[in-house]
């Protein structure tokens, strides 16, 4: 037992520590409804990897950048609301991967674990995939971190300043997709964005500058998941749902505390 406890809390932490930095640009940019369209679109992605038989990870990865480009594309020809547009993708996406799933009868899945985690199944390569796909996460985001700010800041200021704009939300766009494809084995398809986004706003309130709230964002997402396990070892629970519980404790907490001191 004390062996898939100690792999979950290292899976859990890896994700942790990439969707933080993540995380925040995802809440200074509100994409949280982007990062929910392509959450509930990684359940398709199961689907065509079981059906085609090929590596479940990949096939997310390659459906959630797939359905990013798609929606960049959209968006450009303004033809809908984005809202509206991601709306009609999400739903539409999660719908279609629960009917071609109930179509696989010889292939036996825990539709429970892919929608809402099974972070005590983790297995070794399910880590290679986590840490690969992270560590190409955070490479990318420390280098294009400039471009990235300035466009967060102020597209109209980056774009005088030389910055590929487009390139650059397409970029972001692209790491949203990865990190919810190698994390959706920590808290499923339905809860994946929390996992970016509770802990980004928790560290919003604590830090004074971007590069401290990528940071604490990233510390927050670790005490989240080690609790979340703790939780789940101790009261039996399941241990996804038990990680976003702590984070939205955590974050309850330091806001609650932010607004004792303002009175």
């Amino acid at each position: 037992m004390l062996e898939f406890l100690l792999r979950a809390l290292i899976g859990g932490i890896g994700v942790a520590a990439v969707a933080g930095p993540l995380g925040a640009f995802v809440v200074w940019r509100r994409m949280a409804y982007f990062g929910d369209t392509l959450a509930h679109s990684a359940l398709l992605g199961v689907a065509l990897g079981l059906l085609f038989a090929i590596n479940l990870n990949l096939a997310i990865i390659v459906l959630c950048v797939g359905l990013a480009l798609i929606l960049v594309a959209l968006q450009k020809k303004h033809i809908i609301a984005t809202d509206t547009l991601l709306g009609i993708l999400a739903h539409s996406a999660l719908s279609l991967g629960l009917v071609m799933v109930s179509f696989l009868d010889h292939v036996r899945i825990d539709l429970m674990a892919y929608l809402f985690g099974d972070l005590l199944a983790i297995s070794q390569i399910d880590l290679y995939w986590i840490y690969g796909g992270g560590a190409l996460v955070l490479i990318l985001l420390a280098t294009f971190w400039r471009p990235l700010l300035a466009m967060t800041v102020n597209e109209e200021l980056a774009k005088v300043e030389g910055y590929p704009i487009e390139a650059t939300r397409l970029l972001l766009m692209l790491l949203v997709a990865l990190v919810i494809a190698v994390a959706m084995k920590i808290v499923g398809v339905l809860l994946i964005t929390s996992l970016m986004i509770i802990p980004a706003a928790t560290a919003r309130k604590l830090s004074r500058s971007p590069v401290q709230m990528a940071s604490i964002a990233s510390i927050i997402g670790c005490f989240s998941v080690a609790g979340g396990l703790f939780v789940s070892y101790e009261l039996d629970t399941p241990a996804g749902p038990s990680v976003v519980v702590c984070a939205a404790l955590l974050f309850l907490a330091v806001y609650s505390i932010s607004i004792k001191k303002a009175f």
